[in-house]
Protein backbone atom coordinates (compact mmCIF):
# COMPACT_ATOMS: atom_id res chain seq x y z
CA UNK A 1 0.00 0.00 0.00
CA UNK A 2 1.21 3.32 -0.95
CA UNK A 3 1.59 6.30 1.43
CA UNK A 4 0.73 9.63 0.82
CA UNK A 5 1.61 12.82 2.72
CA UNK A 6 0.00 14.30 5.31
CA UNK A 7 -1.50 17.29 4.64
CA UNK A 8 -1.50 20.06 7.35
CA UNK A 9 -3.07 23.14 7.52
CA UNK A 10 -1.06 26.15 8.21
CA UNK A 11 0.17 27.10 11.74
CA UNK A 12 -0.82 30.25 13.56
CA UNK A 13 1.66 32.91 13.96
CA UNK A 14 1.50 31.61 17.87
CA UNK A 15 2.67 28.85 17.39
CA UNK A 16 5.22 29.55 14.73
CA UNK A 17 6.75 31.74 17.87
CA UNK A 18 7.12 29.20 20.20
CA UNK A 19 8.51 26.56 17.82
CA UNK A 20 11.04 29.42 17.06
CA UNK A 21 12.05 30.22 20.50
CA UNK A 22 11.92 26.41 21.02
CA UNK A 23 14.16 26.00 18.44
CA UNK A 24 16.66 28.74 19.68
CA UNK A 25 16.40 27.91 23.31
CA UNK A 26 17.62 24.22 22.50
CA UNK A 27 20.43 25.16 20.33
CA UNK A 28 21.73 27.57 22.98
CA UNK A 29 21.44 24.71 25.58
CA UNK A 30 23.51 22.64 23.09
CA UNK A 31 26.47 25.14 23.27
CA UNK A 32 26.50 26.48 26.45
CA UNK A 33 29.47 25.37 28.17
CA UNK A 34 29.17 22.73 31.04
CA UNK A 35 25.76 21.60 29.15
CA UNK A 36 25.54 17.77 29.83
CA UNK A 37 26.39 15.85 26.62
CA UNK A 38 24.60 12.48 26.08
CA UNK A 39 25.96 9.72 24.81
CA UNK A 40 24.96 8.74 21.01
CA UNK A 41 22.71 5.74 21.06
CA UNK A 42 23.50 4.25 18.06
CA UNK A 43 26.86 3.58 19.26
CA UNK A 44 26.17 2.68 22.89
CA UNK A 45 23.96 -0.13 21.12
CA UNK A 46 26.79 -1.75 18.71
CA UNK A 47 29.36 -0.93 21.70
CA UNK A 48 27.29 -2.70 24.26
CA UNK A 49 27.01 -6.09 21.67
CA UNK A 50 30.58 -6.00 21.29
CA UNK A 51 31.62 -6.28 24.02
CA UNK A 52 29.50 -8.97 25.11
CA UNK A 53 31.10 -10.65 22.20
CA UNK A 54 34.72 -10.20 23.02
CA UNK A 55 33.72 -11.86 26.43
CA UNK A 56 32.41 -14.69 24.72
CA UNK A 57 35.18 -15.29 22.69
CA UNK A 58 37.07 -16.37 26.07
CA UNK A 59 34.00 -17.99 27.64
CA UNK A 60 33.29 -20.17 25.84
CA UNK A 61 35.38 -19.44 22.55
CA UNK A 62 38.74 -19.50 23.53
CA UNK A 63 38.22 -22.38 26.57
CA UNK A 64 36.55 -24.26 23.90
CA UNK A 65 38.91 -23.97 21.50
CA UNK A 66 41.73 -25.12 23.84
CA UNK A 67 40.00 -27.76 25.57
CA UNK A 68 39.55 -29.68 22.57
CA UNK A 69 43.33 -29.64 21.90
CA UNK A 70 44.37 -30.73 25.27
CA UNK A 71 44.33 -34.58 26.21
CA UNK A 72 41.46 -35.67 27.95
CA UNK A 73 42.94 -35.80 31.77
CA UNK A 74 43.27 -31.71 31.09
CA UNK A 75 40.42 -30.77 29.78
CA UNK A 76 38.92 -29.09 33.08
CA UNK A 77 42.09 -27.56 33.97
CA UNK A 78 42.00 -25.29 30.95
CA UNK A 79 38.11 -24.31 30.96
CA UNK A 80 39.54 -23.98 34.45
CA UNK A 81 42.22 -21.28 33.64
CA UNK A 82 39.94 -19.18 31.24
CA UNK A 83 36.65 -18.80 33.59
CA UNK A 84 39.53 -17.91 36.25
CA UNK A 85 41.54 -15.62 34.27
CA UNK A 86 37.96 -13.79 33.07
CA UNK A 87 36.51 -13.54 36.36
CA UNK A 88 40.28 -11.82 38.16
CA UNK A 89 41.36 -10.11 35.29
CA UNK A 90 38.08 -8.68 35.69
CA UNK A 91 38.47 -7.62 39.34
CA UNK A 92 42.21 -6.01 38.68
CA UNK A 93 40.66 -4.03 35.62
CA UNK A 94 38.12 -2.26 37.88
CA UNK A 95 40.90 -1.87 40.78
CA UNK A 96 43.86 -0.64 38.50
CA UNK A 97 44.12 -1.50 35.32
CA UNK A 98 41.52 0.61 33.14
CA UNK A 99 43.42 3.97 35.37
CA UNK A 100 46.96 2.93 34.90
CA UNK A 101 45.96 2.29 31.20
CA UNK A 102 43.58 4.86 30.14
CA UNK A 103 43.33 7.75 32.58
CA UNK A 104 45.97 10.86 32.13
CA UNK A 105 49.22 10.05 33.97
CA UNK A 106 50.54 13.66 33.59
CA UNK A 107 53.98 14.05 33.17
CA UNK A 108 54.59 9.98 33.16
CA UNK A 109 52.30 9.78 30.38
CA UNK A 110 54.04 8.60 27.90
CA UNK A 111 54.82 5.09 29.52
CA UNK A 112 52.01 4.93 32.28
CA UNK A 113 48.80 6.45 32.96
CA UNK A 114 47.54 7.82 36.46
CA UNK A 115 45.29 6.95 39.54
CA UNK A 116 42.52 8.99 38.24
CA UNK A 117 40.10 6.24 37.50
CA UNK A 118 41.33 3.71 40.59
CA UNK A 119 38.21 1.36 41.36
CA UNK A 120 36.62 3.37 38.53
CA UNK A 121 36.60 6.61 40.74
CA UNK A 122 34.62 9.49 39.45
CA UNK A 123 32.77 7.46 36.84
CA UNK A 124 29.34 8.09 36.56
CA UNK A 125 26.53 7.31 34.26
CA UNK A 126 26.97 10.29 32.22
CA UNK A 127 30.66 10.14 31.97
CA UNK A 128 31.22 9.99 28.15
CA UNK A 129 34.49 8.49 26.01
CA UNK A 130 33.92 9.88 22.22
CA UNK A 131 30.39 9.55 22.03
CA UNK A 132 29.42 6.12 24.18
CA UNK A 133 29.48 5.67 28.28
CA UNK A 134 33.25 5.98 29.95
CA UNK A 135 31.57 2.76 31.77
CA UNK A 136 31.14 1.21 28.59
CA UNK A 137 33.87 2.14 27.36
CA UNK A 138 36.10 0.83 30.13
CA UNK A 139 33.99 -2.68 29.64
CA UNK A 140 34.97 -2.95 26.49
CA UNK A 141 38.72 -2.43 27.35
CA UNK A 142 38.22 -5.05 30.43
CA UNK A 143 37.43 -7.82 27.48
CA UNK A 144 40.58 -7.15 25.96
CA UNK A 145 42.14 -7.54 28.96
CA UNK A 146 40.57 -10.62 29.92
CA UNK A 147 40.99 -12.49 26.84
CA UNK A 148 45.11 -11.68 26.62
CA UNK A 149 46.30 -13.34 29.14
CA UNK A 150 43.90 -16.45 28.41
CA UNK A 151 45.71 -16.87 25.11
CA UNK A 152 48.98 -17.48 27.00
CA UNK A 153 47.36 -21.07 28.61
CA UNK A 154 47.72 -22.27 25.52
CA UNK A 155 51.68 -22.12 25.93
CA UNK A 156 51.88 -24.01 28.85
CA UNK A 157 49.03 -25.72 28.53
CA UNK A 158 48.83 -29.34 30.56
CA UNK A 159 51.76 -28.59 33.03
CA UNK A 160 51.13 -25.77 35.00
CA UNK A 161 50.08 -25.42 38.83
CA UNK A 162 46.80 -23.92 39.16
CA UNK A 163 47.78 -21.30 41.59
CA UNK A 164 50.99 -20.67 40.06
CA UNK A 165 48.68 -19.66 37.18
CA UNK A 166 46.71 -17.52 38.20
CA UNK A 167 49.43 -15.42 39.89
CA UNK A 168 51.55 -15.26 37.14
CA UNK A 169 48.39 -14.66 34.63
CA UNK A 170 47.26 -11.45 37.16
CA UNK A 171 50.75 -10.43 37.51
CA UNK A 172 51.45 -10.46 33.98
CA UNK A 173 48.23 -8.22 33.30
CA UNK A 174 49.42 -5.71 35.35
CA UNK A 175 52.93 -5.27 34.65
CA UNK A 176 52.74 -6.15 31.01
CA UNK A 177 49.09 -5.59 29.45
CA UNK A 178 48.48 -2.47 30.85
CA UNK A 179 51.58 -0.38 30.13
CA UNK A 180 51.29 -1.82 26.53
CA UNK A 181 47.80 -1.09 25.92
CA UNK A 182 48.80 2.42 27.58
CA UNK A 183 51.52 3.00 24.75
CA UNK A 184 49.41 1.85 22.12
CA UNK A 185 46.08 3.12 22.77
CA UNK A 186 46.17 5.46 25.77
CA UNK A 187 48.07 8.22 24.61
CA UNK A 188 51.47 6.54 25.37
CA UNK A 189 54.79 6.83 23.21
CA UNK A 190 53.88 4.22 20.76
CA UNK A 191 50.51 6.15 19.82
CA UNK A 192 52.38 9.87 19.98
CA UNK A 193 54.55 7.96 16.84
CA UNK A 194 51.75 7.32 14.48
CA UNK A 195 51.69 3.43 15.26
CA UNK A 196 49.06 1.28 13.68
CA UNK A 197 47.37 -1.32 15.91
CA UNK A 198 43.25 -0.95 14.99
CA UNK A 199 42.03 -4.28 17.47
CA UNK A 200 45.47 -4.85 18.92
CA UNK A 201 48.17 -6.81 17.04
CA UNK A 202 50.31 -5.45 19.35
CA UNK A 203 49.08 -4.76 22.47
CA UNK A 204 47.00 -8.36 22.43
CA UNK A 205 48.81 -10.67 19.70
CA UNK A 206 52.81 -9.99 20.59
CA UNK A 207 51.84 -9.61 23.70
CA UNK A 208 50.55 -13.12 24.51
CA UNK A 209 52.63 -14.47 21.64
CA UNK A 210 56.00 -13.88 23.35
CA UNK A 211 54.57 -14.65 27.14
CA UNK A 212 53.70 -18.04 25.83
CA UNK A 213 57.01 -18.69 23.93
CA UNK A 214 58.79 -17.69 27.11
CA UNK A 215 56.67 -19.76 29.26
CA UNK A 216 56.97 -22.72 27.20
CA UNK A 217 60.51 -22.17 27.39
CA UNK A 218 60.90 -21.25 31.01
CA UNK A 219 58.40 -24.27 32.51
CA UNK A 220 60.39 -27.04 29.71
CA UNK A 221 58.55 -29.59 27.54
CA UNK A 222 55.74 -32.05 28.79
CA UNK A 223 56.38 -35.75 29.01
CA UNK A 224 56.70 -37.49 26.45
CA UNK A 225 57.17 -34.63 24.04
CA UNK A 226 58.81 -35.46 20.86
CA UNK A 227 59.17 -38.53 21.70
CA UNK A 228 55.36 -39.86 21.78
CA UNK A 229 51.82 -38.45 20.60
CA UNK A 230 50.20 -35.85 22.36
CA UNK A 231 46.86 -35.66 20.00
CA UNK A 232 43.99 -33.30 20.87
CA UNK A 233 41.29 -35.10 22.56
CA UNK A 234 38.20 -33.75 20.96
CA UNK A 235 38.26 -31.43 17.64
CA UNK A 236 34.42 -31.19 17.56
CA UNK A 237 34.97 -28.84 20.67
CA UNK A 238 37.74 -27.29 18.94
CA UNK A 239 35.82 -26.39 16.34
CA UNK A 240 33.00 -25.10 18.34
CA UNK A 241 35.10 -22.72 19.85
CA UNK A 242 36.72 -21.49 16.89
CA UNK A 243 33.19 -20.78 15.56
CA UNK A 244 32.64 -18.62 18.14
CA UNK A 245 36.20 -16.73 18.19
CA UNK A 246 35.23 -16.22 14.31
CA UNK A 247 31.65 -14.51 15.64
CA UNK A 248 33.36 -13.12 18.50
CA UNK A 249 35.79 -11.44 16.23
CA UNK A 250 33.85 -9.21 14.62
CA UNK A 251 32.92 -7.27 18.17
CA UNK A 252 36.81 -7.50 18.34
CA UNK A 253 37.71 -5.94 15.57
CA UNK A 254 34.74 -4.29 14.57
CA UNK A 255 33.99 -3.07 18.22
CA UNK A 256 37.41 -1.24 18.01
CA UNK A 257 36.11 1.47 16.11
CA UNK A 258 34.09 2.74 18.85
CA UNK A 259 30.94 3.08 16.89
CA UNK A 260 28.09 2.25 14.66
CA UNK A 261 30.28 3.35 11.29
CA UNK A 262 31.67 2.76 8.13
CA UNK A 263 35.09 2.52 9.60
CA UNK A 264 33.41 -0.66 11.86
CA UNK A 265 31.20 -2.37 8.93
CA UNK A 266 35.31 -2.57 7.33
CA UNK A 267 37.14 -3.70 9.62
CA UNK A 268 34.30 -6.64 9.77
CA UNK A 269 34.52 -7.35 6.49
CA UNK A 270 38.30 -6.92 6.25
CA UNK A 271 38.68 -9.49 9.15
CA UNK A 272 36.20 -12.15 7.46
CA UNK A 273 38.51 -12.41 4.54
CA UNK A 274 41.17 -12.56 6.15
CA UNK A 275 39.77 -15.32 7.91
CA UNK A 276 38.37 -17.73 5.55
CA UNK A 277 41.53 -16.78 3.45
CA UNK A 278 43.82 -17.52 6.29
CA UNK A 279 41.98 -21.18 6.85
CA UNK A 280 41.90 -22.12 2.93
CA UNK A 281 46.01 -21.23 2.88
CA UNK A 282 46.83 -22.99 6.09
CA UNK A 283 44.22 -26.29 4.74
CA UNK A 284 46.16 -26.37 1.39
CA UNK A 285 50.14 -26.15 2.77
CA UNK A 286 48.78 -29.17 5.15
CA UNK A 287 46.99 -31.04 1.94
CA UNK A 288 49.97 -30.66 0.13
CA UNK A 289 52.61 -32.38 2.92
CA UNK A 290 50.22 -34.42 4.10
CA UNK A 291 48.00 -35.68 1.39
CA UNK A 292 44.89 -35.08 3.71
CA UNK A 293 43.13 -31.63 4.59
CA UNK A 294 43.14 -31.42 8.53
CA UNK A 295 40.41 -30.41 10.43
CA UNK A 296 42.90 -29.42 12.67
CA UNK A 297 44.43 -27.30 10.32
CA UNK A 298 41.66 -25.51 8.94
CA UNK A 299 40.44 -23.94 12.07
CA UNK A 300 44.12 -23.11 13.05
CA UNK A 301 44.17 -21.35 9.70
CA UNK A 302 41.08 -19.16 10.95
CA UNK A 303 43.18 -18.17 14.03
CA UNK A 304 45.86 -17.28 12.00
CA UNK A 305 43.82 -15.06 9.58
CA UNK A 306 42.01 -13.31 12.69
CA UNK A 307 44.90 -12.32 14.84
CA UNK A 308 46.67 -11.18 11.50
CA UNK A 309 44.40 -9.09 10.30
CA UNK A 310 43.54 -7.77 13.99
CA UNK A 311 46.09 -4.72 13.97
CA UNK A 312 45.76 -4.10 10.39
CA UNK A 313 41.23 -4.45 10.42
CA UNK A 314 40.50 -0.99 10.15
CA UNK A 315 42.74 0.95 8.08
CA UNK A 316 42.81 -1.72 5.19
CA UNK A 317 40.56 -2.32 2.40
CA UNK A 318 38.79 -5.95 1.18
CA UNK A 319 41.93 -6.57 -1.23
CA UNK A 320 44.43 -5.92 1.98
CA UNK A 321 42.65 -8.22 3.99
CA UNK A 322 42.78 -11.12 1.59
CA UNK A 323 46.62 -10.74 1.07
CA UNK A 324 46.73 -10.79 4.64
CA UNK A 325 44.75 -14.05 5.50
CA UNK A 326 46.37 -16.07 2.69
CA UNK A 327 49.88 -15.03 4.19
CA UNK A 328 48.79 -15.27 7.72
CA UNK A 329 48.17 -19.19 6.63
CA UNK A 330 51.56 -19.88 4.90
CA UNK A 331 53.37 -17.85 7.47
CA UNK A 332 52.01 -19.00 10.21
CA UNK A 333 51.61 -22.73 8.96
CA UNK A 334 55.34 -22.55 8.47
CA UNK A 335 56.22 -21.25 12.05
CA UNK A 336 54.29 -24.19 13.80
CA UNK A 337 56.29 -26.53 11.83
CA UNK A 338 59.82 -24.40 12.80
CA UNK A 339 59.01 -24.23 16.39
CA UNK A 340 58.00 -27.54 17.21
CA UNK A 341 59.87 -29.58 14.80
CA UNK A 342 63.19 -27.75 14.13
CA UNK A 343 63.89 -25.41 17.62
CA UNK A 344 61.79 -28.33 19.70
CA UNK A 345 60.40 -25.78 21.93
CA UNK A 346 56.79 -26.98 23.51
CA UNK A 347 54.33 -24.40 22.73
CA UNK A 348 51.12 -26.73 23.17
CA UNK A 349 48.79 -24.83 21.84
CA UNK A 350 50.77 -23.22 19.11
CA UNK A 351 50.40 -19.66 20.91
CA UNK A 352 53.35 -18.24 19.14
CA UNK A 353 53.39 -19.22 15.39
CA UNK A 354 49.73 -18.35 15.72
CA UNK A 355 49.29 -15.26 17.32
CA UNK A 356 52.80 -13.90 18.37
CA UNK A 357 53.83 -14.60 14.58
CA UNK A 358 50.77 -13.03 13.06
CA UNK A 359 50.39 -10.39 15.44
CA UNK A 360 53.77 -8.96 13.92
CA UNK A 361 53.12 -9.53 10.21
CA UNK A 362 49.43 -8.38 10.63
CA UNK A 363 51.14 -4.79 12.16
CA UNK A 364 53.84 -4.61 9.58
CA UNK A 365 51.43 -5.12 6.30
CA UNK A 366 48.90 -2.77 8.28
CA UNK A 367 51.84 -0.17 7.98
CA UNK A 368 51.56 -1.31 4.18
CA UNK A 369 48.03 -2.01 3.20
CA UNK A 370 46.91 1.37 5.08
CA UNK A 371 48.24 3.09 1.85
CA UNK A 372 45.84 4.59 -0.58
CA UNK A 373 48.44 4.41 -3.52
CA UNK A 374 48.09 0.41 -4.12
CA UNK A 375 44.75 0.40 -6.48
CA UNK A 376 42.52 -2.75 -5.83
CA UNK A 377 44.74 -3.39 -2.67
CA UNK A 378 44.52 -0.07 -1.08
CA UNK A 379 43.45 0.72 2.34
CA UNK A 380 41.29 3.69 3.88
CA UNK A 381 44.11 5.95 3.66
CA UNK A 382 44.76 6.44 7.34
CA UNK A 383 48.64 5.96 6.69
CA UNK A 384 48.30 9.13 3.71
CA UNK A 385 50.30 11.39 6.04
CA UNK A 386 53.38 9.35 6.43
CA UNK A 387 55.60 8.06 3.82
CA UNK A 388 55.46 4.16 3.03
CA UNK A 389 58.72 3.84 4.78
CA UNK A 390 58.42 5.45 7.50
CA UNK A 391 54.96 4.23 8.48
CA UNK A 392 57.08 0.72 8.35
CA UNK A 393 59.69 2.07 10.36
CA UNK A 394 57.41 2.89 13.23
CA UNK A 395 55.80 -0.68 12.84
CA UNK A 396 58.77 -2.14 13.27
CA UNK A 397 59.89 -0.50 16.38
CA UNK A 398 56.46 -0.60 17.87
CA UNK A 399 56.87 -5.01 17.37
CA UNK A 400 60.55 -4.78 18.35
CA UNK A 401 60.12 -2.79 21.52
CA UNK A 402 57.01 -4.56 23.08
CA UNK A 403 58.39 -8.09 21.75
CA UNK A 404 61.83 -7.17 23.71
CA UNK A 405 59.72 -5.43 26.75
CA UNK A 406 56.90 -8.68 27.03
CA UNK A 407 59.91 -11.08 26.68
CA UNK A 408 62.35 -10.14 30.18
CA UNK A 409 59.46 -9.09 32.06
CA UNK A 410 57.31 -12.33 31.42
CA UNK A 411 60.73 -14.47 32.23
CA UNK A 412 60.64 -12.08 35.57
CA UNK A 413 57.52 -12.43 36.28
CA UNK A 414 57.52 -16.80 35.66
CA UNK A 415 61.22 -16.83 38.00
CA UNK A 416 58.94 -14.69 40.71
CA UNK A 417 55.94 -17.04 40.63
CA UNK A 418 58.09 -19.89 40.83
CA UNK A 419 59.80 -18.66 43.88
CA UNK A 420 56.80 -18.11 45.34
CA UNK A 421 54.97 -21.05 44.48
CA UNK A 422 57.00 -23.47 42.42
CA UNK A 423 55.61 -23.11 38.67
CA UNK A 424 55.16 -26.86 37.10
CA UNK A 425 52.87 -29.70 38.23
CA UNK A 426 55.25 -33.20 39.92
CA UNK A 427 55.58 -35.60 37.91
CA UNK A 428 52.88 -37.78 39.26
CA UNK A 429 51.04 -35.54 38.73
CA UNK A 430 51.15 -34.00 34.91
CA UNK A 431 50.85 -38.08 34.75
CA UNK A 432 47.79 -38.27 36.22
CA UNK A 433 46.06 -35.21 34.54
CA UNK A 434 46.06 -31.99 36.05
CA UNK A 435 42.21 -32.42 36.37
CA UNK A 436 42.60 -34.53 39.15
CA UNK A 437 45.52 -33.46 40.43
CA UNK A 438 44.87 -30.03 40.34
CA UNK A 439 40.88 -29.70 41.07
CA UNK A 440 39.90 -33.01 42.42
CA UNK A 441 37.26 -33.60 39.32
CA UNK A 442 36.96 -35.55 35.63
CA UNK A 443 36.42 -34.19 32.16
CA UNK A 444 34.22 -37.09 30.97
CA UNK A 445 32.93 -40.29 33.24
CA UNK A 446 31.48 -42.37 30.83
Amino acid sequence: MRHFPCIRPPASPTIRAIQWIAAITASLLSSTPGHAATADGANTAWMLKASEMVLFMTVPGLALFYGGLVRTKNVLSVLMQCFAITCGASLLWFAAGYSLAFSDGGAANAWLGGLDRVLLAGMTGDSLSGTIPESLFALFQMTFAIITPALIVGGFAERMKFSAMLLFSMLWLLVIYVPVAHWVWGGGWLMQLGVLDFAGGIVVHITAGIGALVAALVLGPRRGFGTQALPPHNLSLTVAGAGMLWVGWYGFNGGSALAANGSASMAILATHLSAAAGALAWMTMEWLRHGKPSVLGIVTGLVAGLGTITPASGFVGPGGALVIGLAAGVICYVATQWIKQRLRIDDALDVFPVHGVGGMLGTLLAGVFASGDLGILSGQGYAASMALGSQLGVQSLGVMAVAAFTALATWALLKLTDALLGLRVTTDQETEGLDLSQHDERGYDL
